[in-house]
């Protein structure tokens, strides 16, 4: 394989087992795969929220610095639940 200066460059095949067991092991430290997707959903919410780019980015470092708190199926997110002072008293 030709590098863009025109020598050899050495391929290093990709060792896919290391791969995946490094994934594996950082989605276990940060708690799991249902906080995984609690952090996704967290970020698509930045993302889709007012802001500059910069902003955003500077939200998201901070989101992802500390795990987002696991996510049940079951439990509405903040924006499904009735707000308390709604309702009838």
């Amino acid at each position: 394989m030709m590098g863009r200066s025109g020598s050899l460059a050495t391929v290093t095949p990709m060792n896919l087992k290391r791969l995946t067991d490094r994934a594996r092991q950082a989605i276990e430290e940060r708690g799991g795969t249902e906080r995984l997707k609690a952090d996704a959903e967290r970020l698509r919410d930045i993302a889709a929220g007012p802001g500059t780019a910069k902003q955003k980015a500077k939200e998201a470092g901070d989101a992802l610095r500390e795990p987002a708190p696991a996510a049940t199926r079951d439990t509405p997110t903040s924006a499904e639940r009735p707000d308390p002072s709604s309702r009838g008293a």
